[in-house]
């Protein structure tokens, strides 16, 4: 389809974000042409963008950017999602270090680089961070991922602590280079912040500055005579009243 026909922007993204702000933007600013939205497994999106199955999603870094054009967007801070009864609730924060003699899961989803994973393996790999929330409810084990996702995840029984130096997640938005349409610019310029009249990625062009215009200097008016005008004094001076 062609840029001047009706069409739908579809919208993809990735557990923990949550794109409602910028769909109501979209809605307010491009009322003729609809924003569906999928929510996609972290592994699924980049496949579905390349695939042609979304215009644009939101993705967590790092992941495979051929083909695709990326702007990072923000970074999130890294919990561990403990039962409330755990020894590091009673704490605002912990290190990697603290963790050290704790089980920790490693989902299959997880999206946080790690050189090195704090505490001890747990006895299985979940397949999802979802699955891993419930062992972690179940005393099997504690989980480390973005702030997003615990609170996505949240339950009554679990809590969660920020954790110091550890890696963190990134989430950018990303999109396929060869399919960079007038809509997906549109929505760039949103994410980006852009104003109503300049909401295209691209940046408009500037029109040029109009030349002040110079003001004529006012010449003193001629006396019948051809002698210039001497303004009229003002009224008597005189001496001062002593």
């Amino acid at each position: 389809m062609t840029d001047g026909e009706s069409k739908v922007f579809r919208l993809a993204y990735v557990p923990g974000v949550t794109p409602a702000k910028w769909v109501n933007i979209w809605s307010e600013r491009m009322p003729d042409v609809p924003i569906t939205l999928a929510a996609v497994p972290p592994a699924e999106a980049v496949g579905l963008l390349r695939d042609g199955g979304a215009d644009a999603g939101f993705v967590r870094l790092p992941v495979d950017r051929d083909g695709l054009s990326v702007i990072p967007l923000y970074v999130e801070t890294t919990v561990v999602v403990v039962p409330k009864d755990h020894a590091v609730a009673a704490v605002d924060e912990v290190t990697p270090a603290d963790l050290a003699d704790d089980e920790v899961l490693h989902p299959l989803d997880d999206t946080i680089e790690w050189t090195v994973r704090p505490g001890l393996p747990a006895f299985t790999r979940p397949a999802t961070t979802a699955e891993a929330i419930e062992l972690v409810a179940a005393g099997a084990g504690l989980l480390l991922v973005p702030q997003s996702l615990a609170r996505l995840y949240h339950r009554r029984d679990l809590t969660y602590r920020p954790v110091l130096d550890a890696p963190q997640s990134q989430v950018a938005l990303a999109w396929p280079t060869d399919a960079t349409t007038d809509l997906v610019e549109d929505f760039i310029g949103i994410v980006r912040g852009r104003t109503a009249n300049s909401s295209r990625g691209r940046t408009p062009a500037a029109a040029p500055a109009e030349k002040p215009a110079r003001r004529q200097a006012q010449k003193p008016a001629k006396s019948g005579s051809g002698r210039r005008a001497v303004p009229a004094r003002r009224k008597g001076k005189g001496n001062r009243p002593r």
